[in-house]
């Protein structure tokens, strides 16, 4: 009942449905190879011929878009979840062993929040180039620390409490406790900030590609044709407009989702709103 009464995490799963549906089914819904070209039909406005228009090279801007949804989400979705599991373990282990295992770790944490993670990104792939494992690898880094830290605060509440205590007395392994007890407990806040993270990924990986470090051309990237389309943005603004409103889509759909599931699990949060 809880879940059919989220109405923002339903918007949310269903603007992701759709934007997967379109992205796996790309070919089909698309009349003109990506790549091919057309100069006859350079900056071509919306119509019956192209959906979205042409770019200046007479590109489907519409069938860029549903390849370029395949790396947004790809690329969101693999660095989200390296990330998670990386820094929930990080957090688990600091938390639940305290001392100088967790001002260590939670220094070389907050180092790394210190730099702005753009900013770290860009330095990051720029040094060791830009291909997908790359960018990948550098978005998944600089998201470490919010996984590690929300990690960390949950294993501390809940290691105090009559269970942890319980498995303790029984002699279970300190393995034992965090993966099988504690990692339930906390899980849920985890996939809350996996969702919301999501949103900063897909950002992550357009400011890469708008800066000239996303993938190489001619694999299309919503980022990377908005930078193409700011060369034209006053004649024919609809090849910066609609990959623009992609990636503004794809951003709401995660937060609708992380803040309907920060909902169901404390429903206070919801009613303080």
């Amino acid at each position: 009942m809880l879940i059919r009464m989220n109405t923002s995490m339903w918007i949310g799963c269903s603007i992701i449905i759709i934007l997967v549906v379109a992205a796996i089914f790309a070919p089909l819904l698309s009349h003109y190879p990506p790549a091919k070209q057309n100069l006859f039909d350079q900056l071509a406005l919306p119509g019956s011929a192209y959906i979205f228009g042409a770019d200046q090279y007479g590109r489907d801007i519409w069938s860029r878009m549903l390849l370029g949804a395949r790396y947004s989400l790809l690329i969101g979705l693999l660095a989200v979840f390296s990330a998670m599991i990386v820094g929930t373990l990080i957090g688990m282990i600091a938390g639940y062993r305290g001392g100088k295992i967790d001002i260590i770790l939670m220094q070389v944490m907050d180092v790394i929040l210190a730099f702005p993670s753009l900013i770290l990104g860009i330095a990051l792939v720029a040094l060791m180039g830009a291909t997908m494992t790359n960018i990948i690898a550098a978005i998944a880094f600089t998201s470490v620390p919010a996984f590690a830290r929300v990690a960390r605060a949950s294993v501390i509440t809940q290691r105090d409490r009559e269970y942890v205590q319980a498995c303790n007395a029984m002699g279970f392994s300190a393995s034992r406790i965090l993966f099988r007890h504690i990692l339930p407990a906390i899980l849920p806040e985890v996939m809350v900030l996996a969702s919301l993270w999501m949103a900063n990924a897909v950002r992550t990986e357009a400011s890469l590609a708008f800066v000239g470090l996303g993938l190489a051309p001619p694999t299309p990237t919503w980022g990377g044709m908005v930078r193409d389309g700011f060369d034209n943005i006053l004649n024919s603004p609809h090849l910066a407009l609609f990959p623009s409103l992609a990636i503004l889509l794809l951003v709401l759909a995660f937060n609708l989702i992380g803040d309907g599931l920060r909902d169901l699990i404390d429903p206070r949060l919801k009613d303080s709103h």
